[in-house]
């Protein structure tokens, strides 16, 4: 490569980098894989060390992070934080050791400590005299963004440590998978935004403005390094991380002390696959030398430590082609696409499927069958298509016009991502995805009923909905193959025993659009028999906190159909009698009260509807104006932030028994 050749590519790189950097860092939202930012960021330090005079002060290699939010106070550090170099090979790896130990030529291996890097947001934490004074995010290195007041509700992260010390705290705040997972499902109904990784949702959770909403996401925090000048307190890091642990603070229990670069290399091959078994993203190991005279004593560039690296695994991403584009029906009608792709292995699996979510979503991406794809496994777990490869124009799968289960025209509702076949009471696949929900455990629990039965039935032309399971005899679930006497006599046993459930499992089992587990105990609690529900108007059902014009419409359609109704006549025909509420009242100290239960409590979420119930209040899925209180557990979901918003009282569950007794 020529001066001016070199000098045009790396101008490039550098607005790139800035770009992507700021894509990062500032907005949380990233372009890129973490892989091509590397690769872009190897390509430009390597010009620049073959030609020198390309390297600027203001480029990416001379620096850390991107700028800082303007919404926050800013902070300069009084110790700055640094990157760190890296390879996402062994030998790169066995390179930066061979450096190190021409600096200590006398000593046949030197001690390193080798550590999970976890993959979420560094920050730094100031103490005085043992009390947090200051918590701040990375930003630049230099200056960072205040969020003090945000990572004081940050599990693992004392806000008075258990003894008096001046010291600076680094380390990292991530959200576990888990609690990732949830809160792009929240998001998802919601209609919301959905975080790309954990990373990314745990840096958006931690710069709101609001500490409130910061409280409610569920943040962890992993300290990993100590600082103080007090040098007599500690000779080693992992006797820095000992200390860490007496503090208080939570450390990461999967670090190794070991003699030489051969142990660091099996670590970081062990940690490639077990880190699928983690609960929280990992996208490499970081190796540093234990000796802190001698970490003083390499120093640091411009932008990293020179004792300590860092190694990436390999990325989690790969390229396979796009077979195929599957349409499945739901028991609502929803009509979903699935990717069905060349097996190809991923995360350790074979990944020979991913989500597609919806049409819009396939338009977006610009993919057709037979395009190249990437794919990645969301927080590692679920697979997704992200992208086509560039200049790989092959059109875009058009949303089918008609259902292929029955032929009838396809509709997409005014405000909706979601394509839905409208027929539903010919529709093979709405039908038996009814059957198939009716039996299940969120509905009426049948043991034995699953998808194979019910196809096998359907086909068999034994039953036509979900009534006809009630009428089925011994005999004839013995006409199906493979299902002998004591299997059918279990079956039949479990159909006839699920005649009398309650009105909420009866309600939920119906498939009724729009109404789940909690709307349907809502409506349970307003009415005392079947019949009253069936003649409800839209009116009388938008009066039942927690349930919108939406919701009611839904209920009212349903059963002002024929077809509906005539599935309903078979079932009392059969002897399915629905009861009401099951719970018996002993006083009136919540009455005309509604609560919304959100989080994790110390009993099962039953057990505190069951007691509001008693005491003549009513439990609602959603937060609105008529919300009385929001009962609060650990790990809340986005119910906190509306109660915050509207002024909603939230209690705990001191405050909820002190309310029971009457102590308002």
């Amino acid at each position: 490569m020529d001066y001016l050749k070199a000098q045009e590519r790396v101008e490039e790189l550098k607005r790139l980098i800035k770009e992507n950097n700021e894509a990062y860092y500032v907005n949380d939202s990233p372009n890129i894989t973490d892989f091509e930012y590397d690769e872009m960021f190897r390509e430009l330090k390597r010009i620049e060390e073959e030609f020198p005079l390309l390297r600027t002060a203001d480029s990416p290699t001379q620096k850390v992070g991107d700028k800082i939010l303007t919404e926050f106070k800013e902070h300069t550090h009084k110790y700055r934080l640094y990157s760190l170099d890296n390879s996402n090979n062994y030998d790169d790896l066995r390179k930066w050791y061979e450096r190190i130990k021409k600096e200590y030529p006398q000593e046949q291996e030197i001690n390193l400590v080798v550590e999970l890097k976890i993959d979420g947001l560094s920050c730094a934490l100031t103490y005085e005299n043992g009390i947090l004074k200051i918590g701040a995010t990375r930003g630049n290195g230099i200056v960072g963004e205040i969020i003090t007041e945000n990572i004081k509700s940050i599990k693992g992260i004392p806000q008075k440590l258990s003894k008096p010390l001046n010291i600076d705290i680094r380390g990292e705040v991530y959200m576990p998978v888990t609690s990732f997972e949830r809160l792009n499902e929240e998001n998802r109904e919601k209609g919301l935004k959905e975080f790309a990784n954990p990373r990314n949702a745990a840096a958006g959770s931690l710069r709101q403005l609001d500490s409130g909403i910061t409280a409610q996401r569920d943040l962890h925090f992993f300290a990993y390094t100590l600082i103080s000048e007090d040098k007599s307190l500690f000779s080693s890091h992992h006797e820095a991380l000992d200390i860490l642990k007496e503090l208080g603070f939570n450390v990461n229990p999967n670090y190794s002390l070991v003699k030489g670069i051969n142990p660091v290399i099996k670590k970081c091959e062990y940690w490639e696959t077990e880190r699928f078994n983690l609960d929280y993203a990992t996208d490499g190991m970081v190796v540093k030398i234990d000796d802190i005279y001698k970490q003083n004593e390499l120093g640091y560039t411009s932008r990293a430590p020179k004792w300590a690296t860092a190694f990436k695994f390999p990325p989690e991403e790969v390229w396979t082609k796009l077979e195929d584009i599957e349409i499945s029906v739901g028991k609502t009608g929803a009509v979903t696409p699935i990717a069905v792709l060349t097996p190809v292995q991923l995360a350790g699996t074979i990944v020979k499927r991913a989500s597609l979510h919806n049409f819009d979503e396939i338009e977006r991406l610009g993919i057709n069958i037979g395009n190249e794809v990437l794919i990645k496994k969301a927080a590692e777990i679920i697979p997704k298509v992200i992208r086509k490869r560039e200049n790989e124009d092959k059109g875009v799968f058009l949303a089918p016009g008609v259902c292929k289960f029955c032929g009838s025209n396809l509709v997409k509702p005014e405000g909706e991502a979601i394509l839905y076949c409208p027929n539903t009471t010919n529709c093979p696949a709405q039908i038996k995805g009814r059957i198939i929900y009716w039996a299940s455990k969120e509905a009426m629990d049948i043991d034995g009923v699953g998808e194979s039965l019910v196809e096998k039935l359907y086909e068999a032309k034994l039953i036509e909905d979900f009534a006809d399971l009630y009428k089925l005899t011994v005999q004839d679930l013995m006409k199906l193959d493979l299902i002998k006497e004591k299997s059918s006599d279990n079956i039949y046993n479990a159909i006839q025993s699920s005649k009398n459930p309650t009105m909420t499992r009866f309600l939920t089992a119906l498939s009724i659009k729009l109404i789940g587990k909690e709307t349907a105990d809502l409506i349970a609690n307003e009415f005392s028999d079947l019949e009253s529900i069936m003649n409800a108007d839209i009116d009388s059902l938008v009066k039942i906190d927690g349930i919108g014009d939406k919701a009611a419409k839904s209920i009212v359609e349903f059963f002002q159909s024929d077809y509906n109704r005539k599935i309903l006549q078979k079932l009392k025909d059969y002897g399915v009698n629905p009861k009401g509420s099951s719970v018996v009242k002993e006083s009136d100290i919540f009455a005309g009260k509604t609560f919304v239960i959100t989080g994790t409590l110390s009993k099962p979420r039953q057990f505190f509807e069951e007691k509001i119930k008693k005491h003549g209040g009513k439990v609602s899925s959603s937060v609105s104006k008529k919300t009385s209180y929001v009962l609060l557990g650990e790990n809340p979901g986005s119910k906190f932030d509306k109660a915050s918003s509207l002024g909603v009282i939230i209690l705990n569950e001191r405050d909820f028994e002190k309310l029971l007794q009457g102590n308002e």
